[in-house]
């Protein structure tokens, strides 16, 4: 229930930006997209703060729903993406934008949706962390492989970008949770909070700076996000089904592989200095993904896991 809540705030606070953006841009001169990657770095520290080493030990103990959950990750979305944005003939920057969206790692939506799901969250933990660690490299390879064909990507400055968005914030947060142990219980009371407000600032941010480009190809972007995001579920799904995985991991990668970390995208989006076209893909996936992954968390959640 608290996830639609939150969906349907931020459907709300996306709105707003978008029919009046100049209260979402600046104030008293300050320009409000330099809190985006800030938002990011305290919202990829979170993350750190829940990971433990269990979490990467799931390679020894799953190593098959693993490996063909992070090939799923990053083969689908991203040629996925490519598609896509090449057969609705977007622009290049808004077209860029679909394509990064899909060579993100998942986001940390996916754990609490395979919980939901009745998916396996080891299994869920283990992929999004692994997945977020090998996207300083995965991430700017493909940009540079399926985006270069849009755009110009500086390979080595989104790899310096991303270590700086998500492998520091991400550490820092790792060795907070090893310094204090169980005497964390606050900060993983507040930090989802802050993270779900944080998300909830950056999409609201280039939704207004990305107005223009969203009344350009508004209609068009939403229907290729939505088929994006659904196409990743249905793909991841079947993916892991090919390969002869239990219905629970099937449903883990189909999640993993469906719900992407936007926020990244979107951090990227603003580094690159194109966060008004770049970004706006990113910024609709984001809403578009809690929306049908609750739908999908509803659907499966009625539905027993065969042992």
């Amino acid at each position: 229930m608290r996830n639609y809540i939150y969906t349907l705030l931020l459907i709300v606070a996306v709105s707003v930006a978008y029919f009046f953006p100049e209260y979402f841009i600046e104030v008293n001169g300050f320009q409000l997209k330099e809190l985006i990657i800030p938002l990011l770095q305290i919202i990829m520290f979170g993350m750190g703060t829940t990971m433990s080493y269990d979490d990467f030990l799931g390679v020894i103990k799953m190593p098959k729903a693993v490996i063909v959950g992070l090939i799923c990750q990053f083969t689908i979305m991203p040629f996925l993406g490519f598609a896509i944005a090449s057969t609705f003939n977007f622009p290049p920057e808004i077209a860029a934008g679909v394509i990064l969206v899909g060579c993100s790692p998942s986001g940390l939506a996916s754990n609490v949706i395979s919980y939901i799901s009745k998916a396996n969250v080891a299994l869920s933990i283990t992929i999004t962390s692994i997945a977020t660690i090998l996207a300083p490299l995965l991430t700017p390879f493909l940009m540079k492989l399926l985006g270069g064909q849009f755009i110009d990507i500086a390979f080595w400055p989104m790899v310096i970008d991303i270590c700086k968005m998500i492998i520091v914030p991400i550490a820092i947060g790792f060795l907070i949770n090893k310094i204090l142990k169980d005497r964390n219980d606050w900060l993983q009371k507040i930090l989802p909070l802050i993270s779900m407000g944080g998300i909830t600032v950056i999409i609201v941010i280039i939704t207004a700076a990305g107005q223009k480009s969203l009344q350009t190809v508004g209609i068009a972007l939403v229907f290729a996000t939505i088929l994006h995001n659904v196409g990743g579920f249905i793909l991841g799904y079947w993916g892991a089904r090919l390969f002869k995985l239990p219905e629970q991991d099937c449903r883990t990668v189909a999640i993993e592989v469906g719900l992407q970390n936007a926020g990244l995208a979107s951090g990227l989006a603003k580094a690159m200095g194109k966060l008004a076209t770049v970004g706006v893909a990113p910024a609709l996936f984001g809403p578009i993904m809690n929306i049908n992954g609750s739908l999908l968390a509803s659907f499966w959640s009625r539905k027993s896991v065969d042992k």
